[in-house]
């Protein structure tokens, strides 16, 4: 008679230590039946946002690949109206996590020219750019694995745009 009763006082036990916020479930004593994060695929840091501050240079004079060991590397000669510009850099068209390239639907990979011009009324920003002194240069790097997914790579400024051929 007692073995049935501790078996039947047994199950009960263990029946509410099942429950999901029992106390009683040896199962979350330490933590192992704590509520967990969702995973998710987003890259450390987030997505990158569109909020840049810089303007597109205004005119792409050429562009050019040169061969890495690991790649290629895009380079671009601009002109910008004035002296002064900096922090000139080329930036993907649609946001992309850090330190992958990777070209639209299409195969073509769109790249923007960016930089901030002089600050108003400073020196630089009333004298006019000369080509022989005052070109932009700026270069990207693409890997071989980019490459390869990739047919061409557009860069655009704000007056002009230039197409490669990878």
């Amino acid at each position: 008679m007692n073995r049935p009763v501790s078996m039947l006082c047994l199950c009960a036990v263990l029946a509410g230590c099942s429950g999901g916020g029992s106390g009683l479930n040896p199962m979350r004593w330490f933590g192992g039946g704590a509520p967990k994060k969702p995973q998710s695929l987003e890259p450390k840091g987030g997505y990158r946002t569109v909020d840049d501050k810089r303007l597109p240079v205004p005119q792409i004079l050429s562009a050019r690949w040169e061969p890495t060991t690991e790649g290629r590397l895009l380079v671009v000669t601009a002109i910008a109206p004035t002296k002064g510009w900096w922090n000139v850099e080329m930036i993907t068209q649609t946001p992309q996590p850090t330190g992958r390239t990777r070209p639209d639907a299409d195969g073509i990979l769109r790249l923007r020219l960016v930089g901030l011009p002089p600050p108003p009324g400073s020196p630089a920003a009333r004298e006019i750019a000369r080509p022989e002194t005052d070109m932009l240069t700026v270069a990207f790097p693409i890997s071989n694995a980019a490459l390869a997914t990739m047919d061409q790579v557009t860069v655009s400024a704000a007056n002009n745009a230039v197409s490669l051929k990878v």
